[in-house]
């Protein structure tokens, strides 16, 4: 069991939402030597403590922040693991949000080496944000009000847009007739090529057709797509014509 840190600013944390963000957040503060209270659902008694954090849809922040405040003492600071919802306007001190895609089921463990996104109505809050992302083992970074929007959509970009992207491959590969365990093979691909992305960035990660300037591939496969999966003709013709472009930028690795 971790010992107290008597260096922190913090020494008790309630979790409001027991989802999987807030089942795991309480795992890992419990786990870095916090006092935590909750998860509490959204209609449960909150217990006072220093920070409550609050793991709720971002719809529910503002009334969540409301209900809790009485609850507290005149020091307590209220924070959001929101990635899309800026501080202005919520009556919450501070933001963390991890950048991590949660499934549930994550142990104390889910936020070490994970950047997380740090925002603050002032400096104290701001630091306590800081604070409790390098306890669990994150990497805080400031994130500000007008960065907000264009922060998660990166975010949803890389993650959320991605599974849609290999749901689209499967979808593709089905069409063609291919084992119904298609996925099992494209798996070591996709995380391949994330690994080159993460090494060497987009431009020198990129392979294939494309890369290479073979026009003809391309061409057969926009006419499998057209003929077999025509609702992903669209969405095939926006990632060749944004591919040709990340081609173009720079000579790339076949």
């Amino acid at each position: 069991m971790s010992t107290p840190d008597h260096s922190r600013s913090v020494a008790s944390i309630s979790i409001v939402g027991a989802g999987r963000v807030g089942s795991a957040a309480a795992a890992a503060f419990r786990a870095a030597g916090y006092r935590v209270h909750g998860p509490f659902g959204r209609s449960d008694d909150v217990e006072p403590a220093d920070v409550v954090l609050l793991c709720v849809p971002d719809r529910e922040i503002i009334a969540a922040a409301q209900a809790v405040r009485p609850a507290g003492s005149a020091g307590m600071l209220v924070g959001h693991m929101s990635g899309a919802t800026p501080l202005a306007g919520t009556e919450v001190d501070f933001g963390l949000h991890p950048l991590r895609a949660f499934a549930g089921g994550e142990g104390a463990d889910a936020f070490e080496g994970i950047g997380c996104a740090i925002a603050g109505a002032s400096p104290e809050a701001l630091g306590v944000a800081g604070e409790l992302a390098r306890a669990v083992g994150g990497r805080p970074f400031e994130v500000r009000d007008d960065q907000r929007a264009g922060y998660h959509a990166a975010a949803s970009i890389a993650s959320n847009y991605l599974v849609t992207l290999e749901a689209a491959a499967e979808t593709m590969a089905a069409a063609s007739g291919l084992d119904g365990d298609f996925r099992a093979h494209l798996v070591p691909l996709v995380r391949g090529t994330v690994e080159n992305w993460a090494r060497y960035g987009p431009r020198a990660a990129l392979t294939g057709p494309i890369a290479r300037g073979d026009h003809a591939t391309v061409a057969r496969q926009r006419d499998a797509v057209e003929s077999t999966a025509p609702q992903l003709l669209a969405l095939f013709d926006e990632l060749a014509e944004r591919t040709r472009a990340l081609a173009t930028t720079e000579e790339s690795a076949v």
